[in-house]
């Protein structure tokens, strides 16, 4: 009886213990699912909050997007590949008179040229040009010996007739084909008011067509020490921006009816005087700066004579203006440049 007794009171605390073991899983398994559900609910509301925050702050989209990152870097790369192609043409710069460089067009290493000298002139000046072709200016072969030894290139420079093909055209073309020491600009048509456009158009062409250190602008009337010019031109090769000449300033003349009319006379000023620029018969500027008229064609302006003209385009840039009295041509003095004829 003890015995059977005894083993009813194990098989109940056997089953309570089983009940109890039972509901302690129930509630920890809702208690799960609670916590469970609120963690849920609780990041989806964070989601909502921090998608609101950044629409209201306009912060919901990056500022540089990834394409502009590439750019920004490939921008950074050609600027270091610039700084690098400088630092070469600076050593090269410092070679000597005329420095080498390889020619795009061919593999063979090609002189560069010290200078262009482009002599402006105009129908009905054959008189002058000859006298140009025996004081200074070589001819035939003396003229490419020139280019070759000294690197220094010397052409006329001209346009063609309002009516093209006339006697005027025909008399250049005739007189380059014996001595082939024109540039002529086909598009470009000679009138008195168009002498600061031409000017620019053969900065334009000789950047685009010879390789050079410094861009010279000569009037046909004007005699030039071409050894001194270029001796002159070698001691500037380590100024990257250089515009040199007989610097000058002057008063605008606002009458219609004057030699030297401005009719932008306003633009300067109550007090009419010109900015500081080179005199129109000798001036030079560096390749940089006719690369830059080049590149600019299109927006730089002209006023009416090429020396202020040309003057204009480089205030503002990081120039440097060298004031020879060399390159002053009204009178003639030993170690000069130029002269009047």
């Amino acid at each position: 009886m003890y015995s059977r007794g005894s083993n009813h009171r194990l098989s109940g605390s056997a089953f309570r213990s089983q009940v109890s073991v039972l509901m302690l899983t129930m509630f920890a398994s809702m208690a799960s699912i609670y916590v469970a559900g609120r963690l849920w609910l609780d990041s989806e509301n964070r989601v909502y909050l921090i998608k609101e925050l950044d629409r209201r702050t306009g912060q919901a989209k990056s500022a540089i997007s990834v394409d502009d990152t590439l750019k920004i870097i490939a921008c950074r790369e050609q600027q270091k590949k610039l700084a690098a192609l400088e630092m070469e043409l600076a050593a090269a710069q410092q070679e000597g008179f005329v420095s080498n460089h390889l020619s795009e067009n061919k593999g063979t290493p090609k002189k560069k040229l010290l200078a262009v000298v482009g002599i402006i002139t105009k129908f009905g000046r054959k008189n002058n040009r000859d006298a140009i072709r025996r004081a200074w200016m070589p001819t035939g072969t003396d003229l490419k010996r020139l280019e070759a030894q000294k690197g220094i290139v010397i052409r006329f420079v001209i346009g063609r007739s309002a009516n093209r093909g006339d006697s005027s055209d025909k008399d250049i073309d005739s007189e380059n084909m014996r001595t082939n020491d024109f540039i002529i600009l086909n598009n470009h048509v000679e009138a008195p008011e168009e002498h600061p456009k031409k000017t620019k158009l053969f900065f334009i062409h000789a950047a685009e067509n010879w390789n050079a250190e410094f861009y010279a602008k000569v009037n046909d009337d004007v005699y030039v020490n071409i050894d001194t010019l270029g001796a002159t031109l070698a001691t500037h090769l380590d100024k990257p921006r250089v515009y040199i000449g007989c610097m000058k300033s002057g008063e605008v003349f606002s009458e219609s009816t004057h030699k030297w009319y401005e009719p932008d006379w306003w633009k300067f000023g109550d007090g009419k005087s010109y900015f500081r620029h080179a005199s129109g018969e000798i001036y030079v500027i560096s390749q940089a700066l006719a690369q830059f008229i080049s590149i600019n064609r299109s927006i730089l302006l002209s006023y009416a004579h090429d020396d202020v003209t040309t003057g204009s385009w480089f205030i503002g840039l990081d120039v440097k203006y060298i004031d020879d009295s060399k390159f002053c041509c009204s009178s003639w003095a030993s170690g000069a440049i130029c002269a009047g004829v």
